[in-house]
């Protein structure tokens, strides 16, 4: 019974692999928004945006790195960290082409493989008025009354 009740307890938990900073350290160094051919990305659509939407993504980026320094969050902290992330583009989704909206999510992504996430958890009110699908997860937006739901 004991041993039942610890492993339930540890689910959900990630433990920080042993790159993780270095790799938080180089995304966040990169630049984004640029043109991506293995992603059929073209560019950033307002090269205006271009740092507003750079600086959002790396705060997504900050979010993830306290959590990994931590060396064993949870599935759940990381899940609010994406849903909180999105939020901050809701000033934006207006603004961006279908394309840039995919790319934020792919470099979502690229968050969650550095910490070996396997799904964005499904949170509801994400920004964007877009269907996107990935290997993590789906997001659906748009409906006539304001509702938006996203689905991992």
């Amino acid at each position: 019974m004991t041993l039942f009740l610890f492993t339930a307890c540890e689910q959900g938990k990630i433990k920080t692999p042993e790159n993780a900073m270095a790799k938080f350290d180089e995304f966040r160094s990169k630049e984004k928004f640029i043109q991506d051919d293995k992603l059929f990305y073209p560019g950033v659509g307002d090269l205006k945006l271009k740092p507003v939407l750079t600086e959002k993504i790396n705060l997504i980026a900050d979010d993830f790195k306290k959590l990994a320094e931590n060396g064993n969050s949870t599935d759940k902290e990381y899940q609010t960290a994406i849903k909180l992330g999105l939020e901050r583009f809701s000033d934006l989704y207006l603004q961006l082409d279908t394309e840039d909206r995919e790319r934020i999510c792919n470099y979502i992504e690229e968050l969650m493989d550095i910490v070996e996430l396997e799904s964005s958890g499904g949170h509801e009110g994400f920004p964007f008025l877009v269907q996107f699908k990935s290997r993590h997860f789906s997001l659906v937006y748009g409906f006539a009354d304001g509702r938006s739901e996203a689905k991992a």
